[in-house]
């Protein structure tokens, strides 16, 4: 079965949306979790829940080209679900870190991070150059944009192993109920 192009970018588009509103509702728990700690551990557990759904999107989308797909096809898919919900997200990031997040946060989140760094014995190197860093929320949000992207690029090698595990060829399909 070839692959059509066309549809694994309007679905991957589509799927990435609804990952994207996903996030954004998860991110709201680690925005409010400074009022309430319970809100951090749904933040934590939402997280956890991200590899499963990105399975549960990209096995939708096996079933709607008609249960066969290649594992490149299938990584290439979920790394583009990764992709397109880390552009919706990036709009919340950059208006958290813009105008909800304290003048100090981004500061004192560097500051915190060089006294992990102190603590554990890294290369004064690494310190430095981390301490000269000047992070504004443009740069954070792009920032995001790249880590999610390259925790979709790893992330969904899983996922696509996962749904082609029982084909030794490598491609994903249904067995026949033909016999």
């Amino acid at each position: 079965m070839g692959e059509n192009k066309s549809l694994l970018i309007k679905d991957a588009m589509t799927y990435g949306f609804i990952m994207g509103i996903f996030w954004v509702v998860k991110y709201l728990f680690f925005i409010f979790s400074g009022s309430a700690s319970i809100l951090n551990y749904v933040y934590i557990l939402l997280t956890l829940a991200v590899p499963f759904f990105a399975y549960h999107l990209t096995k939708k989308y096996k079933e709607e080209i008609g249960g066969e797909i290649s594992f490149f096809h299938a990584w290439r898919f979920g790394t583009m679900i990764y992709f397109f919900a880390a552009l919706i997200v990036s709009l919340e990031h950059f208006v958290f870190y813009q105008f909800i997040a304290p003048p100090n946060f981004l500061p004192n989140v560097i500051n915190q991070a060089i006294d992990t760094l102190k603590n554990t014995n890294v290369n004064t190197e690494v310190i430095e150059s981390v301490s000269n860093m000047n992070f504004s929320p443009i740069h954070m949000a792009i920032q995001g944009i790249f880590n999610n992207i390259f925790y979709g690029i790893v992330l969904s090698i899983p996922v696509a192993a996962l749904l082609c595990r029982n084909n030794a060829s490598g491609a994903i399909t249904q067995k026949s109920q033909e016999e």
